[in-house]
């Protein structure tokens, strides 16, 4: 398994940016698929956005296709998701997450065996 730290959670207004951070250490970092999720108090922790090993492919949910980016820096271990335009509903506690399976891609939660501790992004009108 992998550590992973994330930060730069915070309150944002609607409509404002954000970058959340996560820092790995452990495993070999590039080999693997990451994500970032989100849970909301009372729901399912939903996945939010994916990045392939080389950062060759990314994906992401419906919901915030078009005002969120994710990125890796390989050397430097780290994964970032950049929240623009955000809106109420992105109100949740973010993680991030590194998949079971070196060089495969899925993103359900299932598919990923290490989360970090998770950062707060409150979004006020």
């Amino acid at each position: 398994q992998v550590l992973l730290v994330e930060s730069g959670g915070g309150l944002v207004q609607a409509g404002g940016s954000l970058r959340l951070s996560c820092a790995a250490s452990g495993r070999t970092f590039s080999a693997y698929t990451m994500g970032w999720f989100r849970q909301a108090p009372e729901k399912e922790r939903e996945f939010v956005a994916g990045i392939t090993w080389g950062a060759d492919n990314t994906f992401y949910a419906d919901s915030v296709k078009g005002r969120f980016t994710i990125s890796r820096d390989n050397a430097k271990k780290m994964v970032y998701l950049q929240m623009n335009s955000v809106k109420l509903e992105d109100t949740a506690v973010y993680y991030c997450a590194s998949h079971k399976t070196r060089y495969r891609v899925g993103l359900e939660v299932r598919d990923f065996d290490s989360w970090g501790q998770g950062t707060q992004v409150t979004v006020s009108s």
